[in-house]
């Protein structure tokens, strides 16, 4: 979710110490059984996790840690090789991104130990985990912000606080108020920066102690086994206000910052991944972030799957992701490093998004999944969950039985009488046809497929607008994806001038399609790849 004066290098150091002719049609991949994550190359795939919403293994209506390590068989069998735990530091909040101290875990989610052991077995499977790093900004109830009210204590400068010439009525960058009241001590009322909320203030990342306090506490969590972390309103560390959006000094300040993030980090874990939240319209404004981390979430792309899913056209996708791509090569090098997603839990649910269509939500499903980089699926996402705001409704109970009051689901919040016992895991899991099942089919190709994986993006001529297509190539072999978005079958002549000669239906997602001289055929809503 966000600065100010030149830092003091000096002090800041001292404080730093992806066959045969036809392939048949596919079935829905079977669970896989607990510890063969080994026999499979790892999809690359990250699944987003509220705690308080998973599982909860103590009945007090509230998922923990525990439950996150009960279900990591329901993880692996799905095929994801990465989860991203939403912030489990204790906090006031029950969404928990005003953190009151940045080492501890939350005790309604369990105890260090929990999550120590949550790791190790998640590694025992081939999963790796990160976890939300809210570093913006604290809660206003952190010792660091009730110690920084005293204008004399060593914490005041941890946070930026207004002067006589500022505007108190500043809306922030994040378009709400910029300045809050502290309240008034005798002869005193001081304004502290908080662009999101009051109950967040934002930390001062001109301050050395800052910047040492938060790579600490980066390294704290790393030697606890996490494996990384997802950063919280990654651009705002020095984009505060509307004129700082698109400065170049705003971006150049972030940029130092995550550099020397960075740095601390790797001291500690040199394999350390990092994924920043930056909310900018445009591959080219996400870019320049490719430098310090590993990936950024790409919002863009986010809003032209779901358009292409629910328009059934693809709206120039393909030779707008060779654009984006390009632009995240120039700065990243020929991986192409990228997160994409189709909602988080900021968002409307995917299914919300497309009015409850499961056509489409397959369609979206099967883009996302066949795109470079490593893609993020919301919990619930795989079953179809709807979720429209505030919100709480965003982020309710991951429904595992037909019954709510089944063991270990989780009461914290009422779940929308939308998602009733069809979208649960127990019930998709007994369905072959399920949304469930499609998912894991998806996750399973880029096992499978390395080029699905690891391949780079080119994308293909399209004969139709109903048909998105793009090869990926990974140096070894090239596969060419074809979506038809349509309710209709549609054809693509495959010769196209200067092109690979593909001859062979590799996967597909549903019976039927074909190649005949030439030209391939794909029957409505189908997603195929072809070698």
């Amino acid at each position: 979710m966000i600065r100010r004066r030149a830092a003091a290098s000096a002090l800041f150091s001292a404080l730093l110490a992806l066959g045969c002719a036809f392939a048949a049609p596919a079935q829905p991949a079977s669970p896989a059984a607990p510890g063969n994550s080994a026999a499979r190359a790892p999809s690359g795939v990250w699944y987003e996790i509220f705690v308080r919403s998973w599982y909860d293994t103590n009945g007090d209506g509230i998922g923990d840690l525990d439950g996150v390590t009960a279900k990591l068989d329901y993880l692996q069998s799905l095929g994801v090789s990465g989860i991203w735990l939403m912030p489990i530091n204790p906090s006031p909040s029950y969404h928990g991104y005003d953190v009151t101290d940045y080492e501890a875990v939350n005790p309604q989610y369990g105890t260090l130990a929990d999550f120590r052991r949550l790791a190790a077995e998640a590694h025992k499977r081939g999963i790796r985990v990160i976890i939300d790093m809210v570093i913006n900004h604290t809660s206003n109830q952190s010792p660091w912000f009730k110690a920084a009210l005293d204008p004399n204590s060593p914490y005041h400068d941890w946070y930026s606080w207004a002067d006589k010439y500022t505007d108190l009525e500043s809306a922030s960058a994040a378009g709400s108020q910029a300045w809050h009241a502290a309240g008034k001590q005798p002869g005193l009322e001081q304004h502290y920066l908080g662009i999101f909320a009051a109950e967040m203030p934002d930390l001062n990342y001109d301050n050395p102690a800052v910047r040492a306090a938060m790579i600490k506490a980066g390294q704290f969590w790393l030697k606890q086994g996490a494996d990384g972390f997802r950063l919280d309103a990654a651009r705002h560390i020095y984009e505060n206000f509307p004129w700082d959006v698109d400065d170049p000094v705003a971006l150049a300040k972030n940029l130092d910052w995550w550099n020397a993030y960075r740095r601390g980090l790797d001291a500690v874990n040199p394999h350390t991944y990092l994924v920043g939240e930056v909310t900018q319209p445009t591959a080219t404004d996400l870019a320049p972030y490719l430098k310090p981390l590993d990936a950024v979430f790409n919002f863009p792309l986010a809003v032209q799957l779901i358009d292409a899913a629910k328009s059934e056209r693809n709206q120039g996708l393909g030779p707008t992701l060779d654009r984006s791509y390009a632009a995240y090569e120039a700065v990243g090098g020929k991986v192409i490093k990228d997160a994409p997603f189709l909602s988080n839990h900021d968002q409307e649910r995917v299914m919300s998004q497309l009015d409850g269509n499961p056509r489409h939500m397959r369609t979206a499903a099967a883009m996302l999944l066949t795109l470079p980089g490593e893609p993020y699926v919301y919990y619930g996402e795989e079953l179809g969950t709807l979720g429209k705001k505030p919100d709480p409704a965003l982020r309710e109970p991951m429904r595992w039985d037909r019954s709510t009051k089944a063991r270990g689901e989780t009461t914290w919040e009422a779940g929308n009488p939308a998602n009733g016992a069809a979208v649960s895991v127990e019930a998709e899991q007994a369905d072959p046809h399920s949304l469930l099942h499609y998912y894991t089919q998806l996750i399973h190709w880029r096992s499978e497929v390395p080029a699905l994986r690891n391949g780079g993006f080119r994308a293909y001529p399209e004969a139709s607008d109903h048909l998105a297509a793009w090869e990926r190539t990974d140096g070894r072999d090239t596969v060419l994806v074809v979506h038809n978005l349509s309710g209709q079958p549609q054809t693509m002549a495959l010769d196209a001038p200067g092109e690979p000669h593909f001859s062979h239906v590799l996967k597909q997602t549903g019976p039927g399609a074909a190649i005949h001289d030439n030209t391939l055929s794909v029957p409505a809503y189908t997603s195929v790849v072809l070698q």
